[in-house]
């Protein structure tokens, strides 16, 4: 019996549809059958947006099957793999999985922080080296510090965690900093809900991060890393862990890295949950052992980060990004995205959305395309109704602006954010108010309380979207959201508060009518509402704070 390798699709979508056990049950198969030295069983990472089921890779045959239960999975191993290899009625096609077929059109993704993602076995670093891994490093450590910098500044990557910070100034201001030390961080913290990029991202291809990471530190002179990674991260955890002690048996990691007498250190610090950590001085607050409460600044991270040395704080997109840069030149990865924002950005796509996952296109790719194209369209042939795009602090746009293109640029000209790269859908049966209480409720949770703007003025959101929704609302409402939402966006202290004003006075300004409705005529036209008036809520006042 010839070697067989069957990867396993494990990502969020696929873990809901029962991956993980599908996995360990096709393992059991195997080693039941005394076939465990001729077929492995792996997870892999996202192999793309597709339709409900969990995908299988077959190697070498260069199979892709759609699996919904055990019995598909019984089917696959008594039937492919135990009779000659074949091919069952389950079978997808390579283009269904790596885009997606819209009027017998396929939608093709771009991937290039992606590209090992659902091709290897993320723990296993040979096949990560196979893929060219390991091989921009070895060109980096072969060029000068300034070289590395100034190709990363012309390829134009700008920050992929929301902020779009041109990472190679950032580079070049902790470079030029003087200092016995030096530090590179990753923010894996991933606060944002919806968002889970990352996480995949780190679970389907750990060492283009560490290998990002090293090569960071070369370029500005560090010595020491962190993988700040949210706590609840259990597998990415795990991945990373064990990629990091291969990266130092083959030498990637530690002293004399591939005799170039250059060394970095690379270590992973948990964190314990908290939005706010997402900031960066936050996040080196935390790892440094204190409250995940922001700093004043200046001074910045660049010239004063962790333990007051100059610091380099990117986010895991950002980093995966670096290795393909050096390797393959700043004028190839310009030939991706906008002028102003070069490259791609993985998305991902969740609500009502027929294919819920993550998806890596050009940037300037339209909201349009993100949901009818890779998403399949609105679930169950509903009409769409609103879209959240970067997140909870992203803005609230209505079908009028799916043509908006999606780069660092959008939020400017047309008021619609790429933030970290969610895009929520939402479809005729939600309400703009409810959804409005369930973002402020999370930014009122989530505030560290440093400042009052932010710590009270969530507050007074809450309350007044919790009277709006049970049909107790005054017609001052709308403008005292208003007024809350910019007195917190001027002046609070860190950019969660300063962000508050993007979702709120998004939605109260695009779906101003259907807060109207609950005002002044006390009802929620999608009926979502009415069941809170029965229900006990809260009355707080700023004496029993």
């Amino acid at each position: 019996m010839k070697p067989i390798t069957v990867l396993i699709s494990v990502d969020s979508n696929s873990v809901l549809m029962g991956a993980r056990h599908f996995l360990n049950y096709l393992r059991d198969l195997v080693r039941n059958h005394n076939l465990s030295d001729f077929v492995d069983v792996l997870e892999t990472g996202s192999m793309g947006v597709y339709p409900e089921g969990v995908i299988v890779s077959i190697l070498p045959d260069d199979v892709y099957y759609v699996v919904k239960s055990e019995n598909d999975v019984k089917r696959i191993f008594e039937e492919h793999i135990l009779k000659g290899r074949r091919i069952l009625d389950l079978e997808v096609s390579r283009d269904q999985i790596k885009g997606t077929v819209e009027a017998e059109k396929v939608s093709e993704e771009t991937r290039i922080v992606l590209k090992n993602v659902g091709e290897i076995d993320p723990t296993r670093i040979e096949e990560y080296i196979a893929r060219d891994g390991y091989f921009a490093l070895a060109k980096a450590l072969q060029m000068k510090p300034e070289e590395i910098i100034e190709e990363v500044k012309r390829s134009g990557l700008r920050g992929r965690g929301g902020a779009g910070f041109p990472t190679g100034l950032k580079w070049e201001f902790t470079y030029k900093a003087s200092s016995d030390q030096k530090y590179v961080l990753c923010n894996a913290d991933e606060g944002e809900p919806g968002t889970f990029k990352d996480r995949l991202i780190m679970e389907g291809d750990p060492h283009s991060l560490i290998e990002g990471m090293i090569i960071a530190g070369y370029a500005v002179g560090a010595r020491k890393g962190y993988i700040y990674i949210r706590g609840e991260y259990y597998s990415s955890i795990e991945i990373l862990k064990r990629a990091i002690e291969q990266a130092y048996e083959y030498g990637f990691l530690g002293e004399n890295i591939l005799g170039t007498g250059f060394s970095f250190d690379l270590k992973i610090r948990l964190g314990a949950g908290a939005y706010v950590a997402g900031e960066e001085t936050a996040l080196i607050e935390s790892i440094e052992g204190k409250p995940a409460r922001p700093r004043l600044k200046p001074p910045y991270p660049p010239t004063s980060g962790l333990f007051g040395k100059p610091t380099v704080v990117n986010n895991v997109e950002t980093f995966v990004n670096v290795p393909r840069i050096i390797l393959n030149g700043a004028d190839w990865f310009r030939k991706f995205g906008t002028e102003s924002s070069p490259g791609t950005k993985v998305f991902s796509l969740v609500g009502n959305v027929v294919r819920k996952g993550i998806v890596e296109v050009p940037m300037g790719v339209t909201v349009r395309d993100l949901i009818f194209k890779f998403g399949g369209g609105v679930e169950k042939g509903r009409k769409l109704k609103l879209i959240q795009t970067g997140g909870s602090a992203g803005t609230f746009i209505g079908p009028d602006k799916l043509d908006v293109p999606l780069d660092f640029d959008s939020y400017a000209k047309y008021g619609v954010s790429l933030g970290s790269g969610v895009i929520l859908v939402a479809d005729e049966s939600h309400c703009a108010v409810d959804l409005a209480l369930t973002v402020m409720r999370f930014f009122e949770h989530e505030s560290c309380g440093k400042c009052t703007p932010c710590r009270e003025g969530t507050r007074i959101a809450v309350e007044i979207l919790e009277r709006i929704s049970r049909g107790e609302g005054r017609k001052e409402d709308l403008d005292l959201l208003r007024k809350v939402a910019e007195n917190a966006g001027e002046t609070s202290f860190c950019g969660l508060g300063q962000s508050i004003p993007v979702p709120l006075l998004s939605i109260v300004d695009n779906f101003e009518d259907e807060f109207r409705v609950h005002i002044e005529s006390r009802e929620c036209p999608a009926g979502v509402c009415e069941f809170k008036k029965k229900k006990a809520t809260r009355k707080i006042s700023v004496k029993n704070r």
